[in-house]
């Protein structure tokens, strides 16, 4: 049986909402300009202006030895608009979830968040955040 402390730090890893398959090279990204210690699934925009359109595009690649449908992406605002360009990658392909975040009406922090369901066993849904600080 557990030990409560052993199960508060299962439920936190469980919960945290990290990127599921980041440690195992299924998703990078695309940005070479990044350094690869910064989370793949995470982008900040820093400072942007109120009514700026901010762009990024997402990579998953399939590393696995079977095929990997994406079955939806979804996003936590209509203020973020996404595109995927492959839904059906073979073992060794990638595709590119390109996202897109118009800030007018928004004011100060914020994050949104992109869904991407698959038919994966391992893991179904990977969660990419976008952030920024609006300025007006």
């Amino acid at each position: 049986m557990f030990k409560p402390c052993l199960l508060v730090l299962l439920l936190f890893f469980v919960l945290s909402g990290c990127c599921p398959i980041r440690e195992k090279g299924l998703v990078k990204n695309l940005s070479s300009s990044i350094p690869e210690k910064q989370d793949p699934c995470l982008k900040d925009f820093g400072l942007i202006k109120a009514g700026e359109v901010a762009k990024h595009s997402f990579t998953i690649k399939n590393e696995s030895k079977e095929v990997l449908n994406i079955k939806d992406v979804s996003t936590s605002c209509g203020c973020t608009v996404t595109e995927i360009k492959n839904k059906m990658l073979k073992p060794g392909e990638s595709t590119l979830v390109d996202v897109k975040f118009d800030s007018k009406g928004y004011s100060g922090a914020v994050e949104q968040f992109v869904y991407v369901s698959t038919d994966s066993l391992d893991e179904s849904l990977v969660r990419f955040i976008i952030k920024a600080n609006v300025i007006k």
